[in-house]
């Protein structure tokens, strides 16, 4: 069985004049990354991989997260999770190799909304909360796999977690 964890980046400046790409994270981002890394591994237990985002404030995301993870799961930047769409997520994700036993995306809305939400089974605790409400910067929602990586998306996966930066903890 594999470990798949969706995770937002979180907040991020608002600013028109800089480059969507390279917005950095406000300091509510900046101090929930933190929140997030000091809880994720009793959470979710070990990662073997990460696959984040190549823009600014998801690899600040990535950094501020992973301060507290022992021992430190491999991570790769990837320019085609950019504002990725569920289904380029799900495509990128169709290529993990069998031997990743639990990986973590560091993405974008409204891709990693849909994927979890196309992801979940319909009798999954937390689905009526993922489904109702919009995926808030810092959410995370964890599932357990039951397939292959290959196959992945042809069926539905019971959604373990589900938490946002207001829900009980992260």
């Amino acid at each position: 069985m594999h470990r798949l964890h969706l995770l937002r980046h979180a907040k991020s400046v608002r600013d028109e004049t800089i480059d969507d790409r390279k917005r950095p994270l406000n300091r509510r981002g900046r101090d929930a990354s933190r929140r997030i890394g000091e809880s994720l591994q009793s959470k979710v237990g070990d990662v073997d991989l990460i696959l984040c985002s190549s823009a600014r404030r998801t690899r600040k995301t990535a950094e501020l997260v992973l301060a507290g993870l022992q021992p430190l799961p491999r991570i790769l930047y990837e320019d085609e999770l950019y504002l990725a769409n569920a289904k380029t997520l799900l495509r990128r994700l169709r290529r993990l190799g069998e031997a990743e036993g639990s990986v973590l995306v560091i993405g974008h809305n409204p891709g990693m909304h849909k994927l979890a939400l196309a992801l979940t089974a319909k009798n999954s605790p937390g689905r009526a909360a993922l489904a109702s409400g919009k995926f808030p910067t810092g959410a995370r929602a964890s599932f357990a796999i039951d397939s292959s990586w290959a196959l992945l998306g042809r069926q539905r996966h019971q959604l373990v977690d589900y938490v946002t930066p207001k829900s009980a903890s992260l």
